[in-house]
């Protein structure tokens, strides 16, 4: 099992719902990506194609020594496994989504190719999360440069999508202040094979939010599915 953290997060974001289904049997990695849980100025230095890469390797690690590999992302680290699942249909079985970007209805990011020229960061994104008191230890800052490799690497991930071949489960906050749904609707409809999943008491980082229980259990269901 492959899980990947969303931009700005850190394998934090993911430690609960890796550990459980580690307790229920799985080899389960949760990779850092390059540029993240260090500072926001490192992560202006990465792009989309080191954050793909990176989970390249960790696939072909988990294939060489696992019957069968299912991975799993939030936010962007969902855009990310379906890449992953669409460039290596051979080696994914299921993919796992929780609230994952792929496009944006947000205007203002059309102004980030520029700002990126004269601004650093912008404010967070991170920590939307309902439930009292939980932190997802995301970054303080919005790097912007990193933030346009990312929007650059949606658009490829757009192209990939008819190519991802393993079945789908999604699951989406019906109240997300980060992501909009429009980047679900596209994945609904150009992936052949989409559950989605409808949480009705989480924000954005879900897996640390009031469902993640329910995230676990519709998991284990899944991957026993489709490892069968």
């Amino acid at each position: 099992m492959l899980l990947s953290h969303g931009f700005t997060g850190s394998p934090a974001s993911m430690r609960p719902w890796g550990e459980a289904l580690a307790e229920a049997g799985y080899a389960v990695e949760v990779p850092r990506l390059p540029g993240h849980g260090t500072s926001w100025q490192e992560m202006n230095t990465t792009t989309w194609a080191d954050w793909s890469g990176h989970l390249d390797r960790v696939l072909a690690d988990l294939a060489a020594r696992c019957d069968a590999v299912v991975v799993g992302g939030l936010s962007m680290g969902g855009g990310l496994v379906l890449s992953l699942a669409a460039r290596h249909p051979g080696l994914v079985r299921g993919v796992l989504l929780v609230n994952p970007a792929v496009t944006s209805t947000n205007r203002q990011l059309l102004a980030a190719p520029l700002l990126q020229r004269v601004m650093g960061s912008v404010p967070a994104i991170g920590n939307d999360i309902k439930k009292p008191g939980v932190d997802e230890h995301a970054y303080p800052r919005t790097p912007l440069r990193a933030l346009v490799s990312m929007t650059r690497g949606w658009a490829q991930v757009r192209e990939q999508l008819a190519g991802v071949r393993a079945p789908v489960l999604l699951f989406r906050s019906a109240e997300d202040h980060v992501v909009d749904p429009s980047s679900a609707a596209l994945i609904r409809s150009r992936v052949p094979d989409v559950m989605e999943r409808i949480l009705t008491d989480s924000y954005h980082v879900a897996t640390l939010d009031n469902d993640a229980d329910r995230i676990v259990e519709e998991s284990l269901d899944f991957i026993a599915r489709v490892t069968a």
